[in-house]
């Protein structure tokens, strides 16, 4: 994360304890997990009953008009990334490229996913390009693209893994390397390479399909999304029950359980650099140090090497619940129990998000949307009046913001335990053998939200 990340995150010392939080936090799972048992007794979730609003909200929103307009700023956006990046200062801090892709990017568009529903597929930059590609080539040829190659279905959603992974190596483990933080000039080389591979995947596989499954920001943003009530099919924009498109989505394709994984591990990481994973990072990097590696060398080892720890420790924590399960009869195959409740883990992995970066956001898009709007190349420029304008670190203080994080990460996995419960009774024959399979289930979810507020509570102490 960019250098002021974790200086906004810090606290005072707070009002009560944190493990009193954790103690407290537990009780409202195991309540929440009798309450379900109790009260919840037939599927709900598992039909997503989308209906269509009226006709003129669908116009209104869906026009052509307004698909064009999105997808012309989601190319400028891009084209300010790449410029600023090149051309502006050196200092992340003062380089529009940096916050926008870390913080407004990274961060806004999750919260617009789960709000409003899948509106990155209209911003997205690549997929307005590759139409617009599309469309010049059969006005000048006058006749329709070849047929794209097919898409390896065992493939599914892994090429977006991939790329998740790319970009959280690239945030948290290669600026590791270098004094300041993300350089702007390496955002916009990476940016650049990333274009290209997608474009040329684009017109390989086709723009759709690319999309659906390979594209690592549209796969990652739209997994969000099947946590929202709106969506749109067929040019109709609709409701559906809110977290009932969560499950569908993780069973029917490969590789879509790994990538809520690598969200949730990837975020593990970021908040433990700086608190729990300290003093190891600092050892092994002085170990590597001492053996002639230089220091760039060192610290984007020894970061990636944690990274990959802590995925493997998620994905470990995850794999010891569905394990569990199996021990009540007539239990499914672990692989099919694996994609049956994968989705149980997205809204922890928005809780994460909200948990360890709300403060972060919270600033930094004072900042976004302030001087760094209006001097983008951080040279003095003034373009829209709003140069000299800084950031209301008052705006909330450091323990709200530790309530804040509790509560997110509490009513994540409260969400996360409903959505598995559900799961369960659609699975198991009876109620009473879906109860039991969730006591493994609820023991990740106690897991996941020790681990969270003992992060939180170790950054910056």
């Amino acid at each position: 994360m960019i250098p002021l990340a974790h200086a906004l995150v810090g606290r005072q010392d707070l009002p009560i304890p944190a493990w009193l939080f954790a103690w407290g936090a537990s009780v409202v799972l195991i309540v929440s997990f009798a309450v379900l048992a109790l009260a919840w007794r037939t599927p709900r979730l598992e039909e997503e009953r989308w209906r269509p609003l009226p006709i003129w909200v669908s116009r209104l929103a869906l026009n052509p008009a307004v698909e064009t307009l999105a997808g012309l700023a989601g190319v400028a956006l891009l084209g300010v990334v790449v410029w600023s990046g090149l051309s502006g200062t050196e200092q992340p801090n003062a380089n529009f490229s940096v916050t926008f892709v870390f913080v407004t990017f990274w961060l806004g568009l999750v919260l617009l996913s789960v709000l409003l529903g899948d509106v990155f597929r209209a911003l997205n930059p690549w997929r307005a390009i590759a139409r617009a590609a599309g469309g010049a080539y059969g006005f000048i040829t006058r006749r329709p693209r070849p047929p794209p190659l097919p898409y390896p279905e065992r493939l599914g959603r892994w090429p977006a893994v991939a790329g998740i992974l790319g970009f959280l190596w690239f945030e948290l483990a290669f600026a590791g390397g270098q004094s300041g933080g993300v350089a702007p000039r390496d955002v916009a080389l990476a940016t650049l390479v990333y274009t290209a591979l997608t474009l040329f995947a684009m017109s390989a596989f086709g723009t759709e399909r690319w999309l659906e499954r390979g594209e690592a920001f549209s796969v990652y943003f739209g997994m969000f999304s099947r946590l929202a009530a709106l969506e749109a099919r067929e040019g109709r924009l609709g409701v559906r029950r809110p977290l009932s498109a969560a499950g569908r989505w993780v069973a029917e394709v490969p590789g879509s359980v790994a990538l809520v994984l690598v969200a949730i591990g990837g975020t593990s990481f970021d908040g433990a650099q700086e608190g729990a994973l300290t003093e190891p990072i600092k050892t092994v990097f002085d170990w590597l140090i001492e053996r002639g590696l230089g220091f760039a060398g060192a610290l984007r080892l020894t970061d990636t090497v944690f990274l990959a720890l802590a995925l493997l420790a998620v994905t470990a924590l995850f794999a010891l619940g569905i394990r569990g399960m199996r021990t009540v009869a007539e239990s499914p195959s672990l692989a099919r129990l694996r994609r049956a409740f994968g989705h149980t883990l997205i809204p922890i992995a928005l809780a994460y998000l909200v948990a360890h970066y709300f403060s972060l956001f919270l600033f930094q898009e004072q900042a976004q949307f302030g001087f760094l709007l209006s001097d983008p190349l951080g040279d003095a420029s003034d373009y829209f009046g709003t140069a000299g304008a800084g950031i209301d670190y008052g705006l909330i203080g450091a323990t709200e913001v530790w309530y804040v994080q509790v509560a997110a990460l509490v009513v994540g996995h409260v969400i996360g335990l409903t959505l598995a419960h559900d799961r369960a009774l659609a699975v198991y024959r009876d109620p009473r053998s879906a109860t039991r399979s969730q006591y493994w289930m609820l023991a990740v979810m106690i897991s996941f939200t020790c681990l969270g507020l003992f992060l939180l509570s170790q950054a910056n102490r």
